[in-house]
Formats: structure tokens, C-alpha cells, sequence
């Protein structure tokens, strides 16, 4: 990560730290721990900005960029995202219609495979290939925010072919960056956040979104100490998929 020494004592971090499904949950909780940490963050968000209209910080940046559509070469320039970014988080994703409602082998429509897939996994490689040459430049961190229900190895309960699906093909695409990018300075991590009390889970799960994020700050932050391409729980544990 970019940082510089203030004094004798101090470090200041000069990240530029770049958040797609920023506007609410995970996403936010993100970008309010990277502020914190003097981060320039560039949130972004599909269509309304929600949480992130009640963070007032210079350093803050609000972007609208649907994952989903096919960005002009340009796109990173005329939104004013900074040359160099020292961190890409991939964050946006949908769980599509409940396991009980459209999720099951019976009712599960190709449509929604489609649809959830293009989000949670097409989505995240059409925002590296956007912003590819910026993280070069830092010589950054990818980390692509997936779950372990997208693990082979941890699935005893069947059922949620979509976002199973497309969160397991995320892990692999995410594997394909780390190789890919490694000899080239960028690290890339997967990530899986934990069962986290927020509105896609209709706030269960246990534990809260501060709890997740500090976690897998910690991961990101420790990314050099993983094989390229792990599959880490905000713990810092493995993975199996």
C-alpha cells in the first residue's frame, strides 16, 4: 500500500481506494473504514447513493457505475478517478430471488443464472478492464468480494444455483487475475466476508458489518502473505473450494 512518513513517529497512508456496492452494507461499511484511514475513496453505486449521502468528506468521491454495462475506453478518465489506484475492491453483487422462491432446482430460470451471474461475476472483470492500467500504476490490490457459498467443498444444503454459481466462477476469474497480474506488481485476493447482518441476509447473520470489514481490511492489507489468488474468510482462514 502507498504511504509516506510524516515524522519520525507517524505514518500517513496516500491510498486511492476505488469501491463498487458502495452505497449500503458491506460496500459502505468499506468505504467508511478507508476514509477513516485518510484514504481518497471513490464509491460507487448503481443508481442511488444511500448510505454514502451521509458521509461528508472531502475525500470522498461519488460515482455512479452500473457493473453491468460496458464502459468506453474513456470512462475512467472522464470520471475523474485518480491515475493511480492502490486498491479495487469488488464488491458489488446481487443474491437474486430468495432459495425458496427461485433459487430451487424446479423453479431456478435461466434468466435469473444470467442475471445474477453478470452481476457478481462478468461485472467484476468488466471493471478491471476499465481500471486495469490505474492499478498497474499503483501497483495495487484486486480483492473480489465473493462467499464461501460459492464453495464446492462447503456445500452440504444444495439449492441457490445462481448465486452459488456465479460466486464460485468469481473465484476462479479471481485466480485468473492473480496469476495474470502477479508478475506485473498486482496482487489479487478473493474474498469471502462472513454471514453478515445486512440487508441481503434481511439482517441475520453473525456478525455486523464493522466486524467483516476490519477483517478483511486486515486480509487485504496482509495480501502479500497469501498465494496469489487465495480464497480468504475475513478470519484470515482458507477457504476450501
Amino acid at each position: 500500500m502507498a504511504c509516506r512518513r510524516a515524522d519520525s513517529s507517524v505514518i500517513v497512508l496516500l491510498m486511492n481506494v476505488l469501491i463498487t456496492g458502495a452505497n449500503r452494507g458491506i460496500g459502505l461499511g468499506f468505504a467508511r473504514h478507508y476514509l477513516a484511514q485518510g484514504a481518497q475513496v471513490w464509491a460507487c453505486y448503481r443508481s442511488d447513493p444511500g448510505g454514502l449521502q451521509d458521509l461528508d468528506q472531502d475525500r470522498l468521491h461519488l460515482l455512479q457505475w452500473d457493473v453491468t454495462e460496458d464502459k468506453p475506453q474513456d470512462f475512467a478518465d472522464r470520471a475523474g478517478i485518480a491515475p493511480e489506484l492502490h486498491l479495487l475492491i469488488n464488491n458489488a453483487g446481487i443474491y437474486g430471488p430468495k432459495k425458496a422462491e427461485g433459487q430451487r432446482l424446479e423453479t431456478v430460470s435461466a434468466e435469473t443464472m444470467h442475471r445474477v451471474f453478470d452481476v457478481d461475476c462478468v461485472g467484476p472483470i468488466r471493471v478491471v478492464q476499465r481500471l486495469l492500467s490505474r492499478v498497474l500504476a499503483g501497483r495495487g490490490v484486486i480483492a473480489n468480494v465473493s462467499s464461501k457459498m460459492g464453495s464446492s467443498a462447503d456445500n452440504t444444503s444444495g439449492g441457490c444455483y445462481a448465486y452459488r454459481a456465479a460466486k464460485a466462477a468469481l473465484v476462479i476469474v479471481s485466480k485468473s487475475m492473480a496469476v495474470d497480474l502477479a508478475p506485473r506488481g498486482v496482487r489479487v485476493i478473493t474474498l469471502h466476508p462472513g454471514w453478515v447482518r445486512t440487508d441481503m441476509t434481511d439482517g441475520t447473520g453473525l456478525i455486523d458489518v464493522e466486524e467483516s470489514v476490519a477483517g478483511m481490511a486486515r486480509v487485504i492489507a496482509n495480501a502479500a502473505d497469501y498465494p496469489p489468488g487465495a480464497f480468504v474468510a475475513f478470519d484470515g482462514k482458507i477457504v476450501p473450494y
